[in-house]
């Protein structure tokens, strides 16, 4: 999409547009497509399942953290995992790997794990749209952990992994430079041979506090303590 073309939306973006925010014809949005530029745009046509965009000016708004977080999270059921997603994105994370752990009661094959790859990626997409971030975050495949420390990326300057009773708070670490990759487990949290390979792998103990957090708790929480301490919400 360029300055002055016209951009077509269909199916449920279309429907959404005019039956759930009852926009007309010469009513203006805004659009954007995933890459971090947005454009001012008005509705040029629509019908019952298209809407029809003369796009104006594009600019990219600041609205990505300068720490980049890849966030590794254990699956957990539904509308838990739905949950970390949509609140990672909203939190500015840059990448999320879903995984498969020892005591996840969730199990995927190669067809249900890129279905629900699938099913995060429009939960990103939404949490995109509604928190105002133009650029999506990566969902990766779904993987087993084994397998995923076997393919890490080498690029975090700190690697960490929430551990329940762990002697060194999250808060109290030291700011690193641009990228941070933290590993939080699903309901019954990780292993003890889980936390042996993080350990091997190089990664970091870290608590939370005294309590004991739900899975999705514990991400939100874990990642509004980085993004305030090292990140964009401590101004």
């Amino acid at each position: 999409m360029i300055n002055g073309t016209e951009a077509v939306l269909d199916g449920d973006r279309a429907r959404y547009l005019g039956r759930v925010l009852r926009l007309r014809v010469g009513d203006a949005i805004t659009v954007f497509d995933g890459s971090g530029a947005e454009w001012a745009a008005s509705i040029a046509a629509m019908t019952r399942n298209t809407a029809t965009l003369e796009l104006g000016e594009s600019h990219e708004p600041a609205m990505e953290s300068p720490l980049r977080i890849h966030l590794v999270q254990g699956i957990s059921r539904g509308e838990r995992m739905d949950y970390v997603v949509q609140k990672a994105t909203e939190l500015g994370v840059a990448r999320i790997t879903p995984v498969l752990t020892e005591h996840g009661v969730v199990k995927l094959d190669g067809q249900r794990a890129a279905k629900r790859r699938e099913h995060w990626e429009g939960v990103v997409a939404s949490a995109c749209e509604q928190c105002g971030r133009t650029r999506l975050p990566l969902i990766e495949e779904p993987l087993p952990l084994k397998h995923w420390f076997g393919s890490k990326p080498a690029d975090a300057v700190l690697d960490l992994i929430l551990a329940p009773g762990a002697g060194t708070a999250l808060a109290r670490i030291a700011a690193p430079h641009t990228r941070v990759c933290i590993l939080i487990g699903p309901e019954g949290g990780f292993s003890e041979a889980e936390y042996e390979d993080a350990e091997i792998a190089g990664f970091a103990p870290v608590s939370l506090g005294p309590r004991i957090l739900r899975t999705e708790t514990a991400a939100t929480a874990a990642l509004a303590v980085m993004q305030a301490n090292w990140g964009d919400l401590g101004g």
